[in-house]
C-alpha cells in the first residue's frame, strides 16, 4: 500500500520531527511563548493556503465522495483550526511578517494543487493531516491529562479521534489512487509526499529559530 510504503520511506524524517526541540518543548510545556506565538501566526497564514489547496482538490476530484471530503476538510482548516490559532494569537499578542518557510510551503501546495495530477495533489496535502495527527497523539500519550498544560488545546486538537478519522479517510483516498496509477504517477505521489513532509519539519524548525528574511536589512519602507 502506498501509505505503508511512504511511511517507511520517511521514517528517519519522522524521528527527526518527534525529536525536534520545538516538539519536545511543546510536549513538556516549556516552549517559550515567543516561539509558540511565532509558530501560531505562521500556521494561521499557512492554513489559508492549505484550505485553498484542499478546495482545489475537491474541484479536481473525479469521485463525489472525495470531493465532499476535501471540501469539508477545507472548511475545517479555514474555520475550526483557525479558531484555535486565533485564540492563541490573541492571548499571546503575536504578530509579524510571513516567514520564508511558511511562504515556500504555502506556495508549493497551491502550485501543486493547480498544476499536478489529482493523485499527486492528494499526496502533497496528506502530510499535514497525517504528521499532525501522529505528533498530537504521541504528545498526548506523553502528557496524559492536558488540563493545565499551556499548550493542551493544541495537543488535544490534533490527538482528537475525529481528526484521526479524517486522517484515515485521506490515507484511504491516497492508497486507492496509488493502486490505480502507473509507476510514474506513484513515484510522483511519493515525491510530493516527501517534499511536503520535509516542509513540516522545516516549519517547526523555522518557528524554533524564529526565522526572518535575511534580505530585510537591505530593504527600505
Amino acid at each position: 500500500m502506498f501509505c505503508d510504503d511512504i511511511w517507511q520511506r520517511t521514517a528517519g524524517l519522522m524521528r527527526a520531527i518527534h525529536e525536534h526541540p520545538f516538539i519536545a518543548a511543546l510536549g513538556d510545556g516549556t516552549l517559550d511563548r515567543e516561539r509558540f506565538g511565532f509558530y501560531m501566526v505562521q500556521d494561521a497564514r499557512y492554513l489559508e493556503a492549505f484550505s485553498k489547496a484542499l478546495a482545489t482538490a475537491s474541484v479536481r476530484a473525479g469521485d463525489a465522495g472525495d470531493a465532499a471530503f476535501w471540501a469539508q476538510s477545507a472548511h475545517t482548516a479555514l474555520v475550526a483550526e483557525r479558531m484555535l490559532h486565533a485564540g492563541y494569537i490573541e492571548e499571546l499578542d503575536a504578530k509579524g511578517p510571513t516567514s520564508p518557510t511558511c511562504l515556500a510551503y504555502a506556495s508549493y501546495l497551491q502550485a501543486t494543487a493547480l498544476t499536478a495530477p489529482y493523485p499527486v495533489v492528494v499526496a502533497a496535502v496528506l502530510p499535514c493531516f497525517w504528521i499532525y495527527q501522529d505528533v498530537g497523539t504521541a504528545l498526548l500519550e506523553r502528557v496524559g491529562d492536558t488540563a493545565g498544560h499551556p499548550y493542551g488545546k493544541w495537543i488535544s486538537t490534533y490527538a482528537d479521534p475525529g481528526f484521526a478519522a479524517s486522517v484515515e479517510q485521506a490515507k484511504a483516498i491516497a492508497d486507492r489512487l496509488a493502486a490505480a496509477a502507473g509507476p510514474d504517477t506513484r513515484e510522483a505521489m511519493a515525491q510530493a509526499y516527501c517534499r511536503a513532509a520535509a516542509y513540516e519539519w522545516m516549519f517547526w524548525d523555522s518557528a524554533w529559530r524564529r526565522e526572518s528574511w535575511p534580505t530585510e536589512r537591505w530593504l527600505t519602507a
